[in-house]
Parts: structure tokens; C-alpha cells; sequence
């Protein structure tokens, strides 16, 4: 069992930068390959960035690469998602997940956290 916490979202202005943290409980984090996803407002909930269980292998949704970096401390149990030049597109709740692999389908990850909210004004 996996509990996952997110924090780091907040309000910032078109152009800014955020970091969000993901703390996950529990010794098997390192086993678990980790994920962010997101959802506006009327909208489904959508893959942002994934990472394997070592760090060595990232994947990024066409919309953020380049902009987003994800990465994991398996000795903090934390994977971050580094958000630069933030778009008003980018408004949703974010959400930390995890599972045994990285894939872009949401029903095939096991653990999710409760959501940070991350609002980018024009």
C-alpha cells in the first residue's frame, strides 16, 4: 500500500514557474514507477509525466514537453514536477499517482493522491 500526498500548487502568472512535490509513505516507493496527471474543470483526466522506478526513464505528454521535467528521490520518497513557462491551459488540479508500469491510462495506475490545485492567470 501506497499513500501519495501532493503539495507545491498555488496561483502564478502566465510565464511563471512551480514545483510540485508528491511525498509517498511507505519502503516499496522505489518499486513503484510514479506519475502526474491532471484535470480541468469539465474535462477527463489527462497523463502529464511519468518515470520509472529508477528515475532513468521519463515520458511526457506532447503538451508539456519541454516545459515540465519530471524526477523522483527514492531516498525521500518524493517525485517533483518541475512546471516552467506555465500557460493558462495548464489550470487543473494535478494529481501524483503510482503503479508497476508507466503508461498514459489512468484506470492502470494504483495509487493516486489527493490533487494540488494549480491555477495560471493571462
Amino acid at each position: 500500500q501506497v499513500q501519495l500526498v501532493e503539495s507545491g500548487g498555488g496561483l502564478v502568472q502566465a510565464g511563471d514557474s512551480l514545483r510540485l512535490s508528491c511525498a509517498a509513505s511507505g519502503r516499496t516507493f522505489s518499486r513503484y514507477a510514479m506519475g502526474w496527471f491532471r484535470q480541468a474543470p469539465g474535462k477527463e483526466r489527462e497523463f502529464v509525466a511519468a518515470i520509472n522506478w529508477s528515475g532513468g526513464s521519463t515520458y511526457y505528454a506532447d503538451s508539456v514537453k519541454g516545459r515540465f521535467t519530471i524526477s523522483r528521490d527514492n531516498a525521500k520518497n518524493t517525485v517533483y514536477l518541475q512546471m516552467n513557462s506555465l500557460k493558462p491551459a495548464d489550470t487543473a488540479v494535478y494529481y501524483c499517482a503510482g503503479g508497476q508500469l508507466t503508461t498514459v491510462v489512468v484506470s492502470t495506475w494504483a495509487y493516486w493522491g489527493q490533487g494540488t490545485q494549480v491555477t495560471v492567470s493571462s
